[in-house]
């Protein structure tokens, strides 16, 4: 049963794109590179703004007061750590699958496994949270335009967190707003990667100049003594805030998920990634540092939509709230988009590798996008958008980033010990300062994931649980009908002789198995 579980692949051929794009030289198993630099950019940046500072500080400043900003700041250097590791393995790797696709090459598929399923943790549940969230905000924006409300029994869910977990007896049936949302970021993301990455390089040069306009508005009625004290909760209320705030980074992954369809991948990954990081870690900083300026700690408490709360009372002018709330209400849902998208390329890569059901690895011809896929994706999240309270997925998308972000540091110090001809490829981004950067990212991880709740460790051991029974019951069966075609393949190319295309398969992308167990 264990035969296989520490099965690694092959490292690819990195000089070959083609040798990259697949387990098949199938152009229906391929994807096409036609996201830029500045999209690549832009999709980080937007996934990232969304999450964290529409929706984040209503559950973190009660936490660690004004010392959520050294909170950000912890979660900025633990993601920046990991985006240094993410940048060399992505160009080593450039393939869809992200840190699947790592942990498959230096771990072995059992592992992979593991890592898929909190991949597929990550950006299912980050999906369906900030589509509740984008539900509040949308609420709101109605409610100032008209005076009249969403009715609660379609928009609230039906479930309500509790100490002994979740309960039924909330205000609603069914988040329709949320549900509905998602379902049309799967519509747009049926036209492709090119016309999807394109609107949302739009609606996130939208979203910062709302947020910088917020800050500009708050700032005029700074006051320095919601600052003190500090920290009111102390080092222990800084991290657990962190440990809540990393979700808010989850975007930087939405790069590296790309990487099949990004253009010259080993140079644009690394600036995507830094490029993105910078920028969202001021902006996020800067809107912390003006809403606490303009009210206490304590005010935070209770509120989910509270940006617009915040302006409307530093300027006594509902128009800008207005204008903040419709600026979120276009904008934020790029989040879920780009979440919706890095969920179905999990899948697309499981899928290649025998993990999932062969339909869902084919292209569609029109688009080149996997678009089973993204309606399987659909399909996983609206039943979380619609009937889960957003606070009870966040700390599950925390556990699910910060375990996958540890997979992909543990991959880097793997991969140069086991390819260090790696060493000379100057295409290949090099981390700096090895091995102390991946050893830091790693106990940073550590750190952040200590701070989290026993209800979600006990709701990922779950998660964990099932996922190991789908290996076993499915999984493994897949890929060893995935590794006996590729060794059949390389034989019958090894009996034609060599060619132009044998070196463009990804056969050899698998270690070779034991001819007697294949």
């Amino acid at each position: 049963m264990f035969k296989h579980f520490f099965q690694k692949k092959n490292h690819p051929n990195t000089a070959s794109d083609a040798s990259l794009a697949s387990d098949n030289s199938s152009t229906q198993e391929q994807l096409l590179r036609s996201l830029s630099l500045w999209q690549l950019t832009l999709m980080g940046v937007g996934t990232t703004l969304g999450t964290g500072i529409f929706f984040a500080l209503a559950e973190t400043v009660p936490l660690a007061g004004p010392g959520v900003l050294l909170s950000f700041l912890l979660a900025a250097i633990t993601a920046g750590l990991t985006a240094l590791c993410y940048a060399e393995v992505s160009t080593t790797l450039p393939v869809s699958g992200s840190s699947y696709t790592f942990t498959y090459v230096t771990m072995g598929e059992g592992l992979a496994v593991l890592v898929g399923a909190c991949l597929i943790l990550e950006w299912g549940i980050a999906s369906a949270a900030v589509a509740v969230g984008w539900s509040s905000y949308l609420n709101e924006l109605i409610e100032m335009l008209s005076g009249f409300q969403i009715p609660a029994l379609w928009r609230q869910a039906p479930f309500q967190s509790h100490v002994a977990g979740l309960q039924w007896g909330g205000d609603g049936y069914f988040n329709l707003p949320a549900a509905l949302l998602v379902w049309l970021c799967a519509l747009i993301l049926f036209r492709g990667s090119h016309e999807s990455a394109k609107l949302n390089a739009c609606l996130t040069i939208t979203k910062i100049l709302v947020l910088l306009l917020f800050v500009a508005m708050s700032l005029q009625v700074f006051t320095r003594m919601h600052f003190s004290p500090f920290m009111p909760h102390g080092f222990e209320g800084i991290g657990s805030a962190a440990a809540i705030i990393f979700f808010s980074f989850v975007g930087l992954d939405a790069v590296v998920n790309a990487s099949e369809e990004v253009i010259n991948p080993q140079r644009n990954i690394p600036i995507a990634m830094a490029l993105a990081l910078f920028i969202v870690t001021s902006i996020y900083i800067l809107v912390a540092l003006s809403s606490i300026g303009v009210q206490p700690a304590d005010a935070f408490v209770g509120r989910q939509a509270s940006l617009t709360a915040i302006l409307q009372q530093a300027t006594g002018s509902k128009l800008s709230s207005v204008l903040l709330a419709l600026g979120a209400v276009v904008s934020i849902f790029s989040v879920t988009l780009i979440a919706l998208f890095g969920q179905a390329r999990i899948y697309f890569a499981m899928a290649r590798d025998g993990m999932l059901p062969a339909r869902l690895k084919k292209v569609d011809q029109r688009t080149f996008s996997p678009s089973r896929c993204t309606l399987l994706s659909a399909i996983v999240v609206t039943p979380m958008a619609a009937f889960l309270p957003s606070h009870v997925l966040w700390g599950l998308v925390s556990m699910g980033t910060l375990v996958v972000f540890l997979a992909v540091a543990v991959s880097l110090i793997l991969l140069r010990q086991k390819q260090p001809p790696l060493a000379q490829n100057s295409n290949v981004f090099r981390v700096p300062g090895y091995p102390v950067t991946p050893l830091l990212s790693i106990a940073s991880c550590l750190y952040l994931l200590s701070n989290l709740s026993a209800v979600v460790y006990a709701l990922f051991a779950i998660w964990i649980a099932l996922a190991l029974l789908f290996y076993f019951l499915y999984a493994r069966h897949g890929t060893a009908r995935v590794r006996a075609s590729a060794s059949l393949t390389a034989e019958q190319q090894s009996a034609k002789g060599p060619s132009p295309q044998a070196n463009q398969t990804s056969s050899s992308y698998f270690e070779q198995p034991d001819p007697k167990h294949p």
